[in-house]
């Protein structure tokens, strides 16, 4: 086996990493209570190591097309699997390890080292610096959890002969985390009341038991046994206190939010700042320009503008804890997993209290992406609405996916986000299952789309020949109205489709649509349809100017 981590050696710790925590995955989920009882901390670390898996191979598949250079370097794989962590980050403590492998990029492959191998930099150091920035990132960090793990390993790391090599090093790095766990109970009390160790920290433990193994080739010692396991998290006692979680299990915010986001160092110190007045558990972890925002609030709309406000955000999530924070998931009896094509509507559909998944331009979810949004729900029943008439393949292959996992999926093939907003108006969880999807189906059914946008190069429509530039009016999908002028088109658009009758319009405008169209088109309805009602809603950075809906 290698005693030092090299590009394979890396390589194998991300496999080996990943099918570990997918052996552990739920038992991990089991023991999770803090900072908020939502079960799911295992899955996250388990999709956070997937990715930086991911990022690996894609290196080495990158560079096995090379004649020169067949393989990778030890700094091209460590960066990669930082960069993947970064990019994949999921939950708290996902985002956490993220930072934590980035801290190890530091030191194994500094910024400027080019492309040569760095693999005996120092392991120690590497963990330390690791520690150090995991910490840093966390506004309010908190004894007993994740980071004490990650201190006590790099102590313990760092206490080793400097020429034992890296194979001992992470022997002792492990050792030393794992009596760190152990003592977890006892930092936190809501840990020892619920029986259990902290469960970033056992991630954490089985992410570095993987590293001894792609170095050694040993199995590490098992990690301490929680007192209470393979069961979903009992609801702890109220505590006061402020987080990595302000202890606050009985009654915490309402969303997690999660976005990368694009912005300056300055920038991002005063989101910190912003953010921190928003809510709770706030971690900001990466550099060079890209960041993993999370955070736990009351207001999902304003911990978004605040990204906006900072600089660029994208793969925005926006997770509804469903119950009160520190109520067992079970408890949950329905959910709505909801596709949306932009931020703006992201925030929206979670307020109305649906886990949304983030369909960016060009790059639709996958049915992977649908289940996991499903696990995150944590409800016995769940709605799915796609809101793509693209993705109803897609959608159906991850409902029968959850359904296999025990859960009752009902899919309501949604077309367009506007009948996907309509279906979530009537939305009512104390009604029966089948009452409620019935009453959804219809209100989309019962919603017309249409959307405008851009035609990018000359081509044959249903309307004619469009040249490049041209807007286009799209109705259910076909190309209706072909015009020079966004607000005329959609003029146009909207007296076809309100020929046939009409409540309510939605409008849903791109975020740099000025607001002058919606007062055009809302004066428009009203002096062509007094008895219709308009609804403006601000969808963020989609990939069409416009959306409508008429009810």
């Amino acid at each position: 086996m290698p005693q030092t981590l090299d590009a394979a050696a890396v390589r194998s710790w991300c496999s080996l990493a990943l099918d570990a925590l997918g052996r552990e995955r739920e038992e991990i989920d089991a023991i999770n209570v803090y900072p908020v009882a939502d079960g799911d901390t295992g899955t996250n670390l388990y999709l956070t190591v997937e990715s930086a898996a991911q990022a690996v191979e894609a290196v080495f598949a990158a560079h096995a097309t090379r004649a020169t250079a067949p393989e990778p370097t030890s700094a091209d794989a460590v960066r990669a699997m930082a960069h993947g962590a970064l990019i994949g980050a999921r939950g708290n403590s996902g985002t956490i390890l993220a930072q934590l492998l980035r801290g190890m990029a530091q030191v194994l492959a500094p910024t400027g080292s080019g492309d040569g191998d760095h693999p005996d930099q120092g392991l120690a150091p590497a963990l330390r610096r690791a520690a150090e920035l995991a910490r840093a990132a966390v506004a309010h960090p908190v004894e007993g959890t994740i980071l004490s793990v990650a201190s006590a390993a790099a102590d313990a790391a760092g206490a080793t002969d400097a020429e034992a090599g890296a194979g001992a090093t992470a022997r002792a790095a492990y050792a030393g985390a794992r009596a760190a766990l152990a003592a977890t109970p006892d930092q936190l009390a809501v840990l020892g009341r619920a029986g259990v160790v902290d469960a970033g920290g056992r991630g954490l433990l089985t992410v570095l038991g993987a590293l001894v193994r792609a170095l050694t080739g040993e199995v590490p010692a098992a990690p301490p046994v929680s007192h209470r396991r393979h069961e979903a998290p009992a609801p702890p006692a109220p505590e006061g206190g402020g987080p990595e979680g302000d202890g606050s299990e009985g009654g915490g915010p309402a969303f997690e939010v999660i976005y990368l986001l694009e912005a300056e160092d300055a920038a991002v110190t005063r989101l910190r700042a912003r953010l921190d007045a928003l809510g709770d558990s706030l971690v900001v972890v990466g550099g060079d320009g890209l960041w993993n925002v999370h955070v736990h609030v009351d207001d999902a709309g304003a911990a978004v503008e605040a990204g906006v406000e900072a600089g660029r955000p994208y793969r925005i999530r926006v997770t509804h804890f469903g119950a009160a924070a520190g109520h067992p998931p079970e408890q949950v009896q329905r959910a709505v997993v909801a596709v949306v094509p932009g931020e703006g509507l992201a925030g929206l559909c979670a307020e109305a209290g649906a886990t949304t998944v983030l369909a960016r331009p060009g790059e639709p979810p996958a049915s992977g992406e649908l289940v996991e949004a499903i696990r995150r729900a944590h409800a016995r029943e769940v709605v799915l609405l796609p809101n793509d008439a693209a993705l109803r393949h897609t959608a159906a292959a991850a409902a029968e996916q959850a359904r296999s996992e025990g859960v009752r999926v009902a899919l309501i093939p949604t077309r367009a986000a506007v009948q996907g907003i309509a279906a979530l108006a009537v939305h009512q969880p104390d009604r029966r299952f089948d009452e409620d999807v019935v009453a959804m189906t219809s209100a989309a059914g019962a919603t017309r789309y249409a959307e405008l946008a851009v035609a990018e190069r000359q081509s044959w429509t249903m309307a004619g020949i469009c040249q490049a530039g041209d807007v286009l009016g799209l109705i259910e999908g076909d190309v209706a109205v072909i015009g020079a002028d966004l607000a005329a088109t959609a003029e146009a658009v909207l007296t076809r489709m309100l020929a046939a009758g009409g409540e309510l319009v939605t409008l849903v405008l791109a975020e740099d649509v000025p607001d002058t169209l919606a007062d055009r088109l809302e004066r428009y309805v009203r002096e062509g349809h007094l008895a219709v009602d308009t609804v403006v809603h601000r969808g963020g950075r989609q990939s069409v100017p416009l959306l409508v809906g008429v009810e």
